[in-house]
């Protein structure tokens, strides 16, 4: 089999490298920059030239980071290697791997509908397929992106109308910029926001992003009015003394958890925006099917579901655990990044 799962993580021993190791290995091949994908420590990294500046970010100048276009094909120790468009944030990659007539294709992260701030997702064909699974559970099922901005509009609008900021809680890449980009022809403002936010704001304008222009809340001097304005946040931030300067404000959470009423109330928000990077129930089961693989790892998230629908079907499927699950797992292995205010 080309690939086990190893203490350190998905490793290919015929090309003796890793897919998203847990921890530091020699050589790591990293489908996006998201901390419970890209960790740091390893001596090697190889990754998307879309997505280098975002990774150098967060594993620091002085990662070694090699890079390729999307398609372009290296080889690894005679093991053919290309990354390919996975949709989920900015240059986030599907990691297709080649030995001896063996196609394997490792997701990453990855959602089917397209949105301005990545390029769009390319279904790959291969024997073996390995999915996330982060809301593998036909109870997630998307609403389209124009219907979910209205609402964050409507809810600005009020705001705004009642003399109080709107403080939206959004993971720090990929998600923020998504907002933004998602409000960019909106007439909001102005728009604020967190340092963690602002520094991977500035990395996707470097890579030729359009959004629309924000200010760093921590620039404005003590005293600010903030009233009326649209502040954005990484949810680490949710219940930090930093929030004080936005005076009277109301809260909300982007994140396809949303999709569940339960966890907006658990989180103390005032409003929940169900926007997820991730595939639904539906473009999940879509985007297995069009790899036509005949053996499919499920990984991170909602495993057994998955697992089970793709076996009634006759499909080779099995459930591969992982140190990090789902975007909460994100949100927390990136959390040492978010502390810039």
């Amino acid at each position: 089999m080309l690939f086990s799962l190893t203490a350190s993580g998905l490793y290919c021993q015929a090309g003796d490298f890793f897919i998203d190791p847990w921890e530091p290995v020699d050589r790591a091949v990293i489908t996006h920059a998201h901390g419970d994908h890209a960790r740091w420590g390893s001596r090697q990294y190889l990754a998307t030239r879309e997505g280098e500046r975002v990774l150098r970010t967060r594993l620091g100048v002085g990662a070694s980071i090699s890079s390729v276009d999307y398609g372009e094909p290296t080889t690894i120790n005679g093991v053919r290697v290309s990354l390919h468009p996975a949709g989920h944030i900015l240059g986030s990659a599907q990691v297709r791997v080649e030995h001896r007539g063996e196609v394997w294709v490792v997701s990453g992260d990855y959602k089917t509908d397209p949105d301005p701030t990545c390029t769009p997702f390319e279904p790959v064909r291969c024997n073996t397929f390995v999915t996330e699974s982060t809301f593998g559970l036909p109870i997630y099922r998307w609403c389209a992106d124009a219907e979910v901005f209205a609402q964050i509009m409507d809810w600005w609008n009020r705001n705004a109308a009642a003399g109080r900021a709107s403080i939206i809680f959004a993971y720090a890449l990929g998600k923020s910029q998504r907002v933004l980009s998602g409000l960019r022809d909106a007439m909001v403002g102005p728009i604020y926001t967190h340092g963690a936010v602002e520094k991977l704001v500035r990395d996707y304008r470097d890579s030729g992003i359009a959004l629309p222009p924000t200010t760093h809340a921590a620039s404005m001097p003590r005293g600010h009015d903030f009233a009326g304005a649209l502040i954005v946040a990484p949810p680490s931030a949710a219940g930090s003394t930093w929030l004080r300067r936005f005076g009277e404000s109301s809260t909300a959470f982007a994140s396809g958890w949303m999709q569940v009423r339960g966890n907006r109330r658990r989180r103390s928000m005032d409003r929940g925006f169900v926007l997820s990077d991730h595939v639904d129930w539906p473009s999940l089961l879509a985007a297995i099917a069009e790899t036509n693989a005949t053996r499919v790892w499920v990984t991170h998230g909602y495993r057994e579901p998955v697992v089970r629908w793709l076996g009634e079907r006759g499909i080779d499927a099995q459930s591969v655990a992982s140190r990090w699950e789902g975007e909460e797992a994100a949100e927390a292995a990136a959390s040492q990044a978010d502390v810039v205010t």
